[in-house]
């Protein structure tokens, strides 16, 4: 089966797609680089395999400008990337060459994206445990998580203000007993919970 192309339609805007119609009626939407690159025109005829590579090649395109756009807002894993943008409908191929691609370039570093991690997670005031869920959350690979984590601060401070907050002037064993499981969900030992609580209660 050959088709032509009938109307190649621009972007309508920055960041959108331009839309090639077929002169059998299939209107497809693809990458302006896409269409470039295949050097599309009005007229081109392309016989089924050209036309499935075509659509091969704007599937990776696509998948590449995804992992772009996914990187640029937040530092991922290669495995959560890859996750993500499975999710987003790419095909898994697609995405197991985006991620490539994006680490070939030195643009993927599961190591200092663990190091990113264990900094949030400090700033955000949590503990050891919960540090380590944000980390196999994330997809890290474990190899990293010890030198990630080598470079957690000192947390004593930020558990005792924690578990201060919490317990306001006099507390009584309830108040006790929920900031002490409020610490311990956020990532706290109970050894390190008990320790903040004696400190909070010579300081007193």
């Amino acid at each position: 089966m050959e088709r032509s192309i009938k109307a190649i339609l621009p972007p309508k805007r920055p960041g959108t797609k331009s839309v090639v119609i077929f002169d059998d009626g299939t209107t497809r939407k693809y990458l302006p680089q896409t269409v470039a690159e295949q050097g599309l025109f009005v007229g081109m005829s392309l016989s089924e395999a050209a036309y499935q590579a075509l659509e091969a090649a704007n599937a990776a395109l696509s998948a590449k400008a995804r992992a772009v756009r996914i990187i640029s807002a937040a530092a991922v894993s290669k495995g959560d990337l890859e996750r993500r943008l499975t999710q987003k409908g790419e095909k898994p191929e697609d995405a197991k060459e985006a991620v490539a691609w994006l680490a070939e370039l030195k643009l993927l570093d599961d190591a200092e994206t663990a190091r990113q991690i264990v900094a949030r997670g400090a700033a955000r005031g949590y503990g050891a445990e919960r540090i380590r869920q944000m980390l196999y959350e994330k997809r890290i690979p474990r190899q990293y998580w010890d030198e990630a984590l080598a470079g957690l601060p000192d947390m004593t401070e930020a558990l005792t203000d924690f578990l201060r907050k919490r317990l306001g002037e006099e507390p009584d064993e309830k108040t006790l007993r929920s900031a002490a499981q409020a610490a311990l969900r956020r990532g706290y030992t109970w050894s390190e919970v008990r320790e903040a609580l004696e400190q909070i209660k010579s300081d007193a």
